[in-house]
């Protein structure tokens, strides 16, 4: 089997050098590109022509990384790279990705791609939880990502729900709170309204900005053994070595600088640091493989070589990028004002010609309900003619009778007074009637006494008393006169007439148009170096009472920890590096 392994390598070994060429399938994190390559290439020459293609001038940051077994391992530049262990297969498939980790990445990445890089790769290092980062960050880093994809924030355009399919916290994160996917939109959509003026650009260096304060940001582990056998995690940075105990990858036992380091060597799987202190005894590890010890090495040595580079003054290929950087971002700055200024007008002109156009809709629907009323109106005045018609018909005939009853008045008082003449007559008559009637009554009274005095001589004056009576009743029938019942004056009631004024006041309303002024949008964005610390708390303390205690990792409850001890990356960094390199390294043996 070994014999026909080997033959079988020796034919595609051979099948290689003949062939001229080979494909090699790059992948970086944005798209995959092909490539044909010739066959005498080394890793370098492969290297450039990447970089070339993706027009990326700061490649001290990258590499070619492909998969080995269970580990990873880098091109080598100085190599050929068909006699690498890259895979057999073509295309041969090899990933574009940072190496190397700047330790400040506003100052150090100068060119717009290379952030870019930077970004999705340590974005996509926090989503799939390589690097540990709390849940009051992973909103504030989601809504600079999302205003990195979306540009600015637009309520009109980002309507919820904007972010269904969007994959921006770790499951971590969600699975620690008792929240809806709704809740966490709305948060990081509060965050994202906040970063209205700045560019994706911004945006972007911000998210790094950010994710550099991580404490496993750019953090390369590797499980080893001291001297006495003790597993622990050597993890390598832009700052230095630092020692780790297995279960807790936040917090460094101790950490050498990379300024305190003088040599790094390996042997078989022994690997030997000699502190730059020559009084301090050098220390030593083992880690699981050989393979481990190369990559490590690299690492150190790349990181190394960087931490110095720093420390010096810029080559003139540097500083000549950073001023065609700095030109590059005043004339996008410049361009970013005018597009700014012309945004503005045009908005402007946009809401005054919505402005107009409400107007004019509300002077059509003015003019509408104007027609409207004067057609009410026409309507109105010609039913006020006719009630005026009829108003002027219906006053001549109340004068026409007023007339008549003038007449019947005037006829009235006529026969008043004259009735007044017969009444005035007719009293005279009953006043003689009742004088007359008092002279009988003295009469009658006269003769009863006469009567009275005849009484003695019955028999003789009976005849003349007979005649007596007689003639008394024929005087008293002819003297009493019964007067005509009066005339009792019934006098028409009187006739009365009003007639109303009838008028129409029509008033005009006055239209009134308010002119408003456009009040320009200013936003005030707060430097992150105040106020970055006070959103997280903000954001943290907004959420904390939906938190699921029971579901926190322990790197969650270190993390916590360590806030509460007031403990970051940087602190605790200079907090170790205090005391004495041989106090560090012995301290590092005992463990």
């Amino acid at each position: 089997m070994a014999s026909a392994l080997a033959a079988k390598m020796g034919f595609t070994s051979l099948r290689r050098k003949q062939a001229k060429n080979f494909s090699v399938r790059i992948s970086t994190m944005e798209s995959d590109m092909e490539f044909g390559c010739e066959v005498k290439w080394k890793g370098k020459d492969l290297f450039d022509l990447v970089c070339q293609t993706l027009g990326l001038r700061e490649t001290w940051f990258f590499g070619l990384r492909y998969n080995i077994k269970d580990t990873v391992a880098w091109l080598k530049m100085d190599k050929r790279v068909l006699d690498q262990e890259v895979p057999k297969a073509e295309p041969i498939t090899l990933h574009f990705l940072a190496k190397f980790y700047p330790e400040n990445a506003e100052e150090e990445l100068v060119q717009d791609i290379t952030q870019h890089l930077f970004f999705l790769q340590v974005k996509k290092k926090i989503l799939e939880e390589e690097i540990h980062c709390p849940p009051e960050a992973s909103v504030l880093l989601a809504s600079y990502a999302v205003h990195a994809k979306y540009g600015h924030y637009d309520p009109n355009v980002h309507e919820p729900g904007f972010l269904s399919q969007e994959e921006l916290l770790p499951k971590r994160v969600t699975n620690l709170y008792q929240m809806t996917a709704e809740m966490w939109e709305e948060r990081i959509t509060a965050c994202y309204a906040e970063h209205r003026g700045r560019t994706r650009d911004e945006a972007e260096m911000e998210y790094l900005k950010i994710a550099q304060d991580l404490d496993m940001y750019g953090v390369n582990y590797f499980l080893i053994r001291n001297k006495k056998g003790t597993d622990l995690l050597l993890g390598v940075d832009a700052l230095g070595l630092h020692i780790y105990e297995p279960d807790n990858r936040l917090t460094p036992k101790c950490s050498f600088p990379w300024n305190e380091i003088r040599n790094i060597s390996y042997s078989d799987k022994e690997f030997t640091i000699k502190p730059l202190d020559k009084k301090t005894n050098v220390f030593k590890f083992n880690s699981s493989r050989l393979r481990v010890n190369k990559l490590i090495l690299q690492l150190c040595i790349g990181n190394h070589d960087l931490f110095m580079r720093r420390r010096r003054v810029d080559s003139l290929e540097v500083q000549q990028m950073k001023a065609q950087a700095r030109e590059e971002r005043a004339r996008k700055q410049v361009e970013r004002q005018r597009l700014q200024r012309e945004k503005q007008l045009r908005e402007e002109a946009e809401r005054a010609r919505d402005e107009l156009e409400r107007r004019l809709i509300q002077l059509q629907d003015e003019a509408h309900m104007a027609n409207e009323a004067l057609l009410r109106l026409e309507q109105t005045a010609d039913l006020l003619a006719e009630k005026a018609q009829i108003a002027e018909e219906e006053a001549k005939l109340l004068a026409q009778k007023a007339a008549e009853a003038e007449t019947e008045m005037q006829r009235i008082k006529v026969t008043a007074i004259r009735g007044q003449e017969e009444r005035r007559l007719m009293e005279q008559k009953m006043l003689e009637a009742e004088m007359l009637a008092l002279k009988i009554a003295e009469e009658s009274e006269r003769r009863a006494k006469e009567a009275e005095q005849l009484k003695q001589d019955l028999q003789e004056a009976r005849e003349s008393e007979h005649r007596a009576k007689h003639k008394l009743l024929e005087i008293t029938s002819k003297a009493i006169y019964t007067s005509p019942g009066l005339l009792s004056d019934s006098m028409p009631p009187d006739l009365s007439f009003s007639r109303e004024n009838l008028s129409f006041d029509f008033k005009d309303t006055d239209m009134k148009r308010l002119s408003m002024e456009i009040e320009k949008e200013k936003v005030e964005y707060m430097e992150k170096s105040k106020h970055l610390q006070e959103q997280l708390n903000e954001l943290k303390t907004e959420i904390e009472s939906l938190k699921l205690k029971e579901r926190e990792t322990p790197l969650d409850i270190i993390h916590n920890q360590n806030s509460e001890q007031g403990t970051s990356k940087h602190s605790n960094f200079k907090k170790l590096t205090l005391q004495s390199t041989k106090s560090r390294v012995a301290f590092f043996e005992e463990l």
